[in-house]
């Protein structure tokens, strides 16, 4: 395969404005992904968009395992799926009221919901 360029598991792209922090989430158009190392704006920063990650939740959402999780981009937190979230993948734990993390599988892509 001579146009196969990488396996997709790590993406890179260039870090917003105000920088990022190795382990924050970031959202470029319609990807979602993990910071893999802290970087100034407008540096190159490697997200990862797929596997397991631990993220900050908002305390009163109650999840179950293998629940569909949005990212709420002002909150800067998992939740569930709702107009202006972006649905990020599934929740691998169960997590319920009053908990502010849970672990989540990316799917890789975040498309807002409507």
């Amino acid at each position: 395969m001579k146009n196969y360029l990488q396996n997709g598991h790590i993406v890179r792209v260039t870090t917003p404005a105000g920088g990022i922090a190795s382990g924050d989430a970031l959202i470029v158009g319609s990807i979602f992904g993990i910071a893999a190392y802290s970087s100034a704006e407008g540096d190159p920063v490697e997200l990862s968009t797929t596997g397991v990650f631990q993220l900050p939740k908002a305390s009163a959402a109650v999840l179950t395992v293998g629940a569909r999780v949005a990212w709420d981009n002002t909150a800067k937190e998992v939740s569930t799926p709702a107009a202006g979230r972006f649905p990020i993948g599934v929740a691998v734990e169960a997590a319920g009221d009053g908990i502010t993390s849970v672990a989540v599988r990316l799917d890789g892509v975040a498309t807002a919901a409507a």
